[in-house]
């Protein structure tokens, strides 16, 4: 009697084992494809954008496209006006164009200080030709430092739920740079003219 009942017990254990693992490899299997899925951050492209506004906790810049058949793809507005380091740029605009997030989480307004959102490291304002903006929020690392948090196109909607992003850390490798990063190299091997290299006029002997 004793043997039947541990034999029962053990039936209803391997029932309720199999019935987990089947729930959870086959009914969980979408919901966890759909997490590994990596999301596009933004759906314009590169020549769509007219200007960017990246302000972190040092500095603010503004860069604007450029007109101009001078090579230079980009100008800096202010805080001084140069020609943009089209590399610079270039790498954010990759980023900003072709990155992804691998994982998205919604939470309350009242948790953006956990992740760094309430006061933001950086802040990328996007205005594209057509005149739509778009706005990206980098916050602090995750847990493992490989990831960073982020907030995109933020509602301005009282009480409602916030996506949060996972975003590469590249992200703020390429914000956090100092002025003159942002600034085009000037090439060394081509000197301005200025009035102290010209050379002396020859003087007349008497």
């Amino acid at each position: 009697m004793k043997l039947q009942r541990t034999t029962l017990i053990l039936i209803i254990l391997a029932l309720s084992l199999g019935g987990f693992v089947y729930f959870y490899e086959l009914k969980g299997q979408p919901q966890q494809e759909e997490i590994k899925e990596k999301k596009q951050i933004f759906s314009f492209k590169e020549d769509d954008v007219q200007s960017l506004i990246v302000k972190t906790k040092n500095q603010t810049l503004t860069l604007e496209r450029s007109d101009k058949s001078d090579g230079s793809k980009w100008l800096l507005k202010s805080p001084e006006v140069a020609p943009a380091s089209n590399a610079i740029v270039g790498y954010l605009m990759n980023l900003l164009t072709e990155g992804k997030s691998d994982h998205m989480i919604s939470i309350s307004g009242n948790q953006l200080v956990e992740f760094g959102l309430d006061q933001p490291q950086a802040t990328i304002d996007i205005k594209l030709k057509n005149q739509k903006t778009h706005q990206l929020i980098l916050g602090k690392s995750n847990f493992n430092g490989r990831s960073v948090y982020a907030q995109v196109d933020p509602s301005t909607e009282p009480n409602k739920n916030v996506d949060v992003l996972l975003v590469s850390t590249d992200f703020e490798n390429a914000v956090n740079r100092e002025l003159s990063e942002w600034k085009q190299p000037v090439n060394d091997n081509v000197k301005k003219f200025t009035p102290n290299s010209a050379q002396p006029t020859p003087t007349n002997s008497k």
